[in-house]
C-alpha cells in the first residue's frame, strides 16, 4: 500500500515551483490563482526570491503549500491510499485529498502563517533539535522545568525537537547535554512553534476553519496531533487547531501507517526531508518522490 506525505516549514528553496510552472501548462492556473487569493505575487518570490525572502513565515508556509499541492494535483501518479503531512503539510494533504478546495486551503494556510508570525512577535520563544537521546529522557527534562518548554516534533528515533520560552529551552539544552545528548542545536526559527506560546494563534485559525467547508477526504489522513487515521471532517478540524500548540507526532504517525499496511511512502513537494526521516524510522519500507 502507498501513502503520500507532504513536508512542512524548512523545505523551501529558491526557484521552487518554477520547473512545474514552465513544464506543466495546467499548473499555471493554480499558480496564478495563488497570487489572487493571497493578494501579493507569491509566485515571483517562489521563482526568483532569495533564501531570506522565503524565510518569512507568511511567505514560507503558503509557498510550500502551493508547491506541494500543485505537484500532487498535476501528477498522474497521485493515487493515495493514505496521506500525512508534517505540520503545515497536513493542509497540503487535505487539499490534495479533496477535503477542502485549493483556494480555501491556501486561505487557511495564510491565516495560520500570519497568526503564528504574530504569536512569535508577542513571545520570546525558540526551538532546539536534540539528537541521540531517548524520548522519555527529553520529556522528563522538559517536565522538570517550570517555564514553557515541551517536545514539539518527534521526527525520528533519536531526533526530537523541543520548543518553548528561550530561557527554558536553553536550560533544557544544558541539562540534555549533561545527560549525554549527541548534539543539541538551537534552531534558526522565529518562534516556539507547536508549544503553548502559539495559543494566541488558535483564535484566528478557528475563525477561518469555521468559515470553511470541509468534506470527507478520499483516503485516510494520519494527523500530527493524534497519529491516528481520520476521515471525519469534524475531528480533522479539531486536530488542525490542536496541532498549533501540540507536538507533531511524526514518528508515531509513520509507524501507525506501517502497522496499517503501508509499505511505500512518496514525498510530494519541495525537498526530501521526509524521505530521510522515514528511512530512519523504518529502513525496510520504500521511499520515493514526485
Amino acid at each position: 500500500m502507498k501513502a503520500y506525505i507532504f513536508p512542512g516549514q524548512g523545505s523551501q528553496k529558491p526557484g521552487m515551483g518554477k520547473e512545474i510552472y514552465d513544464n506543466i501548462i495546467e499548473s499555471r492556473n493554480l499558480f496564478n490563482k495563488s497570487n489572487e487569493v493571497l493578494g501579493f505575487n507569491i509566485t515571483n518570490l517562489m521563482f526568483e526570491g532569495t533564501p531570506e525572502d522565503l524565510l518569512q513565515t507568511k511567505v514560507t508556509q503558503p509557498a510550500i503549500f502551493i508547491h506541494s499541492v500543485i505537484s500532487a494535483l498535476t501528477s498522474k501518479e497521485f493515487k493515495p491510499q493514505a496521506c500525512a503531512g508534517h505540520s503545515l503539510g497536513e493542509f497540503s494533504a487535505l487539499v490534495s485529498t479533496k477535503a477542502i478546495s485549493f483556494e480555501e486551503g491556501l486561505r487557511l494556510v495564510s491565516i495560520r502563517a500570519n497568526a503564528m508570525q504574530e504569536a512569535c512577535q508577542k513571545t520570546n520563544g525558540t526551538m532546539a533539535a536534540i539528537l541521540g537521546l531517548e524520548n522519555k529522557i527529553v520529556e522528563d527534562v522538559c517536565n522538570e522545568i517550570h517555564e514553557v518548554v515541551k517536545p514539539a516534533n518527534y521526527n525520528c528515533p533519536g531526533q526530537l525537537v523541543i520548543s518553548g520560552e528561550y530561557n527554558a529551552v536553553e536550560k533544557a539544552c544544558q541539562t540534555l547535554k549533561e545527560k549525554g545528548a549527541r548534539r543539541v542545536l538551537i534552531l534558526p526559527v522565529s518562534g516556539a512553534f507547536h508549544s503553548d506560546l502559539m495559543e494566541s494563534a488558535i483564535k484566528d485559525l478557528k475563525k477561518g476553519i469555521d468559515q470553511t467547508e470541509f468534506k470527507e477526504p478520499i483516503c485516510k489522513i494520519y494527523q500530527n496531533f493524534s497519529a491516528k487515521p481520520v476521515k471525519d471532517p469534524e475531528i480533522i478540524k479539531m486536530n488542525l487547531l490542536s496541532q498549533l500548540t501540540g507536538a507533531v507526532l511524526w514518528t508515531q504517525s509513520v509507524n501507525e501507517m506501517i502497522n496499517d499496511g503501508i509499505n511505500e511512502f512518496v514525498e510530494v513537494g519541495p525537498g526530501n526531508t521526509l524521505q530521510g526521516l522515514i528511512r530512519k524510522i523504518n529502513p525496510e519500507v520504500s521511499v520515493s518522490k514526485i
